[in-house]
């Protein structure tokens, strides 16, 4: 088990994230996972630091924890040959403390920054298979010249290739972006606070995705964003939840949403139902049996996202009261 922390980089800046991230690992957590966005779901109120930058950052700021990005989309606003050599290098910077997590992106991030069509979602999953065999190739060898469907390069080198394999995540909200993580990742991402039988779901599509092309499920890790609101106090609690109502909008509220002041008012108008994505409470025990049943579906890596501004009140709490309990039930 390893536990770990969710850098929001929608909601503070590159140099408090850092700050956060050496509290965090300095309390004993074993993972920061940044989100890697062009534009925040607030406008107002947001922030949307560049993932690959800040990582180069954190590298030499911290020294034991494992850093990577939950998520970025390697398809759109990034060549794939640009992500390879950016965690290339970030993996020198931090050898062995790198992970590269991908999901399909969304319109909010991908649309306005290159004008592009948004894809559906059959050709958004090409994209990301594709990506990820290019990446992969330039971080094993020298000269490649790849002319796929979406991406070409002609005589590539990543002069700084990673000297050990650099994992691989693949998030996934559906069976079928899971069957790709199983046939394809090294591990699979997913949030929580959605309808259990889901998870369900989603980890029998990894498994199935598996053993489409002859793997052995088992070896794929399994990280999961944990949405938790622990304070002593109750109703900072359940208020510090407000700043995420987006979270809390159904998938048809925000589909094809790209501008950060409308999902700003969409969100707002979902305010009383901000908290329903994440786990307030005040008693460490509650927090540690809800999330219990995803330990028991086999998620081994758990991050957790704390919504509050406070972050370093969170940090203290969570790891002062929830965490030793964690360890003491689940291992780690």
């Amino acid at each position: 088990m390893r536990y770990g922390y969710k850098a929001s980089a929608e909601q503070f800046s590159a140099r408090d994230l850092v700050r956060f991230s050496l509290l965090a690992e300095a309390a004993g957590l074993d993972t920061v996972a940044i989100s890697d966005h062009f534009q925040p779901w607030r406008h107002s109120t947001g922030h949307a630091p560049a993932a690959m930058t800040w990582l180069g950052a954190a590298a030499q700021a911290t020294s034991a924890v494992t850093l990577g990005t939950s998520v970025l989309t390697p398809t759109m606003r990034y060549h794939p040959s640009t992500v390879a050599q950016a965690f290339a290098t970030a993996a020198d910077l931090a050898p062995g403390r790198i992970f590269l997590g991908v999901g399909t992106g969304e319109a909010l991030n991908e649309t306005p920054a290159t004008g592009a069509v948004w894809p559906g979602p059959k050709e958004r999953r090409e994209r990301m298979a594709e990506a990820i065999t290019l990446i992969r190739r330039l971080w094993s060898e020298e000269r490649v010249t790849f002319d796929g469907t979406y991406y070409r390069t002609e005589r590539a080198t990543v002069y700084d290739r990673p000297t050990a394999p650099i994992p691989v995540y693949v998030a996934a909200s559906g069976p079928l972006a899971a069957r790709l993580a199983g046939r394809v990742a090294d591990g699979f991402i997913c949030t929580s606070g959605k309808k259990a039988e889901l998870y369900e779901e989603l980890t029998g599509a990894v498994v199935d995705g598996a053993a489409q092309v002859g793997r052995d499920p088992s070896l794929i890790r399994r990280m999961i964003e944990i949405k938790v609101s622990y304070d002593t106090d109750g109703e900072l609690a359940l208020r510090a939840c407000d700043w995420w109502a987006a979270l809390a909008l159904t998938p048809e509220e925000k589909t094809g949403v790209e501008d950060p002041v409308e999902m700003e008012r969409l969100a707002d108008a979902a305010i009383d139902r901000a908290h329903t994505r994440f786990i307030v409470a005040t008693d460490p025990e509650e927090v540690v049996e809800r999330i219990a049943p995803y330990v028991a579906l086999g998620f081994t890596e758990l991050v957790f996202h704390a919504p509050g501004p406070d972050q370093p009140r969170f940090l203290q709490l969570f790891t002062r009261d929830v965490l030793p309990r964690l360890r003491d039930r689940f291992g780690g």
